[in-house]
């Protein structure tokens, strides 16, 4: 009697558990139907998410490039990481490896310089983030990234040398370069485009090219120390700047900022420039006003709107789609011969 009861102790043991593992499965199931059913739901309510990096905010130019970007960015219904690397390098590798640990789908950046990149865009590509250069590009593997999207750094210099060619058909000069941030590849690109056209005219020659960061408050140094130093020599002209004692009569600006720096400080000296051609880069609004004034003589324009043209290549990347390796954003020329009531406001 007792190995009976044993016996069928065991069998009910046996039986319940096997009830609850089928109740176990169950759940499990249920589960899983619900986690499938939920899915869809949750995958058609993400947003693609751009890690964005941009070199800091040192111009007005720079301002209007970074709202460009945030303005097409919510258009396209696309969320952005910021961050601002305050003109540092060090800075952008850091929120770069930031954007790897959160796993952004895009990583897009504006490089300060052309070099040190190599090591951060093998972690991003070993993370399986598509990364995308903006206005500036940069000397790496270029398997390291999906294209680049910005101006044609070399175009720009040519075309500010081609108005000068034009201006100066009858005689030569001397030319005073301000240059952008050292390293950078629109600097590099800008000084050769435009030496690679003045090349034709040995007449015409660059006798000082001085590294101005493209800041305006740099801009105003150097020409404050020019005059200061032209006035010490014995060399002053109400009407020039002088290097070395030689008399500039060409000015050749890198960024629309180093420009107004120069002439905040023909302002300070009381120094017209009306007979020195200038040239710049960036078509600011205060740029072109100054060149409506007869200030400037040639404005050659670098586009800041470059948001739109950013967040289609973001689709394409993050959809797994290849990007062109080199994408230029359309650019203009304003001159002293234009039709000045034509203009339409630029916004920055």
């Amino acid at each position: 009697m007792k190995g009976k009861i044993k016996k069928a102790s065991i069998i009910g043991l046996i039986s319940s558990i096997v009830a609850l593992a089928l109740l176990l499965v169950t759940l499990v199931r249920y589960h899983k139907i619900k986690e499938n059913e939920k899915a869809p739901e949750i995958k058609k309510s993400e947003k693609l998410i751009l890690g964005f990096s941009q070199i800091g905010s040192e111009s007005a130019w720079r301002t209007r490039n970074t709202e460009s970007i945030f303005e097409a960015a919510e258009e396209a219904d696309i969320q952005i990481l910021f961050d601002d690397a305050q003109q540092k390098q060090e800075n952008q590798l850091k929120a770069i490896r930031s954007f790897i640990v959160y796993q952004v789908d895009v990583i897009a950046f504006v490089p300060i310089v052309e070099d040190g990149w190599d090591n951060v865009l093998n972690e991003a590509k070993e993370a399986g983030i598509p990364v995308i250069l903006v206005d500036r590009q940069i000397n790496a593997d270029p398997s390291l990234y999906a294209g680049f999207l910005g101006e044609d750094g070399l175009e720009e210099g040519r075309n500010a040398a081609h108005f000068l060619l034009d201006k100066k058909k009858d005689s030569g000069g001397n030319i005073l370069e301000l240059s952008g941030t050292e390293n950078s590849s629109v600097v590099r690109e800008r000084a050769k485009g435009f030496r690679e056209i003045i090349s034709q005219r040995p007449d015409l020659k660059i006798i000082h090219s001085e590294n101005g960061d493209f800041l305006r408050s740099r801009g105003k140094e150097i020409a404050e120390r020019l005059i200061k130093d032209a006035r010490n020599k014995g060399n002053y002209n109400d009407d020039a700047l002088y290097y070395n004692n030689q008399k500039i009569d060409i000015i050749y600006s890198h960024n629309d900022s180093m420009t107004l720096g120069l002439l905040d400080t023909f302002a300070n000296y009381r120094i017209n420039p009306s007979s020195t051609i200038i040239i710049s880069i960036d078509a600011e609004q205060k740029s072109i006003d100054a060149l409506k004034t007869g200030k400037l003589s040639c404005v050659v324009e670098c586009n800041p709107n470059l948001g739109p043209s950013l967040m289609h290549l973001v689709k394409q990347v993050a959809a797994g789609n290849t990007i062109p390796r080199i994408t230029y954003i359309e650019e203009s020329v304003f001159t002293e011969n234009d039709d000045f009531s034509s203009y339409e406001p630029r916004g920055y």
